[in-house]
C-alpha cells in the first residue's frame, strides 16, 4: 500500500510540476489556492497562492473561476482542509482539483516548478 501510495504520489507530483512550468510566473496555468485563514495566510504562503479560506470556497470559486476545468491546485497547514476543500469542489463539478498538502508541501512543489 506505501509503494503504491507513493508511485501515485510521483504521478501527482510530475504532473503538476508540469502544469506549473507550463506559463511563466506570475500567471500559473493551475491556480494554487490556500485554504487557511487570512491570518494563516499573512503568517506566509506557497509563492503566487491566492487566499481563499475552506469556509469561502464553495462560494467564491464558482463565481471567481467558472471554467471546471482549470487545474485547481489546493494546500493548507496540514492537508486536512485542503482535502475537504478539494472534495467540495469535486461535488460543485471541478474535474481537476487536486490536494498538496500541507504548506510545506506545496511550497516544494511551486518552488520546484519556477526553478525550470
Amino acid at each position: 500500500a506505501d509503494a503504491e501510495r507513493d508511485s501515485k504520489d510521483v504521478k501527482m507530483y510530475a504532473f503538476l510540476k508540469g502544469q506549473l512550468q507550463m506559463a511563466k510566473p506570475p500567471v500559473y496555468r493551475a491556480l494554487v489556492i490556500d485554504v487557511r485563514s487570512p491570518e494563516e495566510y499573512r503568517g506566509g504562503h506557497a509563492p503566487g497562492a491566492r487566499n481563499i479560506p475552506l469556509h469561502e470556497l464553495a462560494d467564491t470559486l464558482p463565481r471567481e473561476m467558472p471554467d471546471k476545468d482549470k487545474v485547481i491546485l489546493l494546500h493548507c497547514q496540514s492537508g486536512m482542509r485542503s482535502l475537504n476543500g478539494m472534495r467540495q469542489l469535486q461535488r460543485l463539478g471541478y474535474k481537476n482539483v487536486f490536494n498538496l498538502g500541507s504548506l510545506t508541501r506545496a511550497n516544494q512543489i511551486v518552488n520546484e516548478a519556477r526553478k525550470r
